[in-house]
């Protein structure tokens, strides 16, 4: 028996046939980065998986007797998606796996598009917690969708592909800066000065136009998309960076794009979900929508779009159907709050304390708590939850550490784990260690990504 503790490196111990999964892994993953740039397309790159592999929509499945091994998703409003593989007895309660799909980034502002100094630039409104400055001077790209006059919708995806042009946000030039370098970072770069170049030339309008730029741009909207300004006015378009995901390294063991937070966590989810088969307890994977801005919102985890799914299919299933059945079946649940955490950073180890952070390639972390000093608005995992989860873990070769966000005075955050406790369900944080964190370009490590994985399909199975 080893009486001491030391967290175990999964590059150390894996042998070459593991080796070449993790890398394997990684090139799926990042392929469904570049695919699901927003919460709209991560959506819809999730459902079309999950019809490849034999799911059909709560609507189609309500048409007939729902039994177990039945394959069934939910989209939500387009924004947020539930997957589950039902089991014996739903009220007794289901195994979650619960990720989100949103990510910070900046969005456009409803009247976002103005003419000045001759550039033609948009507003926006910065999305969950940024560093603004980091936004500045790096090539950006526009996703989302916009609805004509006339009802039609228009997907917008522009920055991401070779030829494609992209859009710039402009900082001020260093000759210049002596008064913005006194400043904190904080307010070096202001929210209202995140406006993106989006056009400069003048040329054809009428001589006296007022707004040439502007006019220009506006007539080639409209005559490759079919919209006019008034439609941004009912638009959802979100300014993302226009790099793929790229390997890091000359081993090329890490990987660097944007979104990590928290599409590391939700493509393990999918691919967790779609390699599980029939399970005895009922397998779900959440993917929700605005957990960036506190999960508020009818395609969150505040919204009871689960609930409601699972009371539908109780009621198909059960003569004596009644609310205490899905009451039972939230309570009796058991849930992986599928979220990043921040891994120790050599760079900055003043805001860890390094005996109880996530370290890159020693697995995924489980963090007890999150929160913030003194663990405010945290879910604190119960022993016996956790206990349950390490005999599982340590029986199936699942390599995995424990982590905290952070000093307990430095800071902290949340993650969807209190709303689902909220139901009486036993939850627990648990998901990959990260670096640069809501940075425009985060980091990770490839081996922790397949580790994630790998923790939430053997506990769906």
């Amino acid at each position: 028996m080893d009486l001491k503790y030391e967290k175990k490196n999964i590059w150390q111990i894996s042998n070459q046939e593991e080796l070449d999964q993790i890398y394997d892994y990684g090139e799926r993953y990042k392929s469904f980065l570049d695919s699901s740039k927003t919460e709209r397309e991560a959506c819809s790159e999730i459902i079309r998986q999950a019809k490849e592999n034999g799911y059909i929509s709560l609507e189609e499945a309500l048409k007939n007797k729902i039994k177990k091994g039945d394959k069934i998703y939910l989209n939500n409003k387009d924004k947020s998606v539930v997957m589950m593989i039902v089991g014996d007895d739903l009220s007794e309660g289901m195994n979650i796996v619960g990720a989100h799909i949103d990510v910070p980034r900046l969005d456009l502002k409803q009247n976002p598009l103005y003419e000045d100094g001759d550039l033609a630039l948009f507003k926006t409104h910065y999305y969950g917690g940024v560093k603004k400055y980091q936004w500045t001077t790096i090539p950006l790209a526009l996703h989302g969708v916009i609805f004509t006059k006339e009802g039609k919708k228009i997907d917008i995806r522009i920055g991401d592909e070779e030829n494609d042009p992209v859009f710039y946000i402009n900082d001020l030039l260093i000759h210049l800066s002596a008064d913005q370098m006194k400043k904190t970072l904080s307010e070096g770069i202001t929210g209202e000065q995140l406006n993106v170049v989006v056009a400069h030339n003048s040329k054809f309008p009428e001589k006296d136009a007022k707004s040439p730029i502007k006019d220009n741009l506006l007539k080639y909207l409209n005559k490759k998309y079919g919209i006019v300004e008034e439609d941004f006015l009912v638009a959802e378009l979100e300014i993302v960076p226009a790099s793929k995901a790229r390997d890091v390294g000359f081993d090329r063991a890490m990987i660097a794009a944007h979104g990590h937070d928290d599409r590391v966590c939700s493509y393990a989810a999918l691919e967790a979900i779609l390699n599980t088969a029939s399970p005895n307890r009922t397998a779900v994977a959440l993917f929700v929508d605005k957990e960036e801005i506190g999960s508020v919102g009818n395609t969150s985890m505040g919204a009871i779009f689960l609930e409601n799914m699972v009371a539908e299919i109780l009621s198909n299933q059960r003569d004596d159907y009644s609310d205490i059945l899905v009451r039972r079946a939230m309570a009796n649940s058991k849930v992986l709050s599928a979220d990043v955490t921040v891994a120790y950073d050599p760079n900055f180890p003043e805001v860890l304390e390094k005996n109880n952070a996530s370290l890159l390639g020693h697995g995924v972390t489980m963090a007890k708590y999150t929160g913030s000093r003194g663990k405010g608005g945290c879910n604190d995992a119960n022993a016996e939850f956790i206990a349950e989860l390490r005999d599982l873990f340590n029986k199936e070769n699942v390599i995995w550490q424990t982590g905290e966000l952070g000093k307990v005075d430095q800071g902290g955050g949340g993650t969807i784990a209190y709303i689902l406790a909220g139901y009486g369900a036993e939850v627990v944080d648990m998901g990959t260690g990260m670096l640069s964190m809501h940075a425009p370009i985060e980091l990770l490590s490839k081996a922790d990504a397949f580790m994630t994985c790998k923790a939430y399909n053997v506990f769906f199975k």
